[in-house]
């Protein structure tokens, strides 16, 4: 095992549908947009484990991260640059970009997490304890320090 390489479990947004498009190929990018420095902010790297699941479900798919890029000190014309540039490979069509646009407003940071070799797993539940209730996000260097 590489000890540099990290496990991320990105938390979805049910409602909007992400997991299946990451399972059929149409998204390839995960982003993450914040006010604030949160991670992954300068937490992920080409070469990670990024798993994703569901609010309220278990993990079900991995991928491996090939590209980040951070963007920060974001303004409107900024979050609109690269929503449009990227927001077919975030799986959102042209009227989901524009009607999820209040989402990143007000937004100063964004990453964008590329990843391919998306494979479904056996699901299991993760234990997200001392991560805080709200966390998206969780970076460990060992996956199973949280599979339940």
């Amino acid at each position: 095992m590489d000890v540099f390489k990290m496990y991320h479990v990105a938390i979805l947004n049910k409602s909007w549908h992400l997991l299946e498009k990451i399972a059929s190929g149409e998204k390839t990018v995960e982003s993450r947009w914040y006010k604030f420095r949160y991670p992954p902010w300068n937490k992920v790297k080409p070469g990670d484990t990024l798993w994703f699941k569901n609010s309220g479900e278990p993990v079900k798919l991995k991928a491996r991260v090939t590209k980040v890029l951070q963007f920060e000190n974001l303004d409107e014309e900024k979050i609109k640059k690269i929503r449009e540039k990227y927001a077919r490979l975030l799986g959102l069509s042209k009227e989901q970009a524009s009607v999820i646009g209040d989402y990143f407003r007000g937004k100063k940071y964004c990453i964008l997490i590329f990843f391919d070799d998306v494979e479904q797993v056996r699901p299991f539940r993760i234990d997200k304890r001392g991560f805080g209730s709200a966390a998206a996000w969780l970076v460990v260097d060992n996956i199973e320090k949280i599979r339940l």
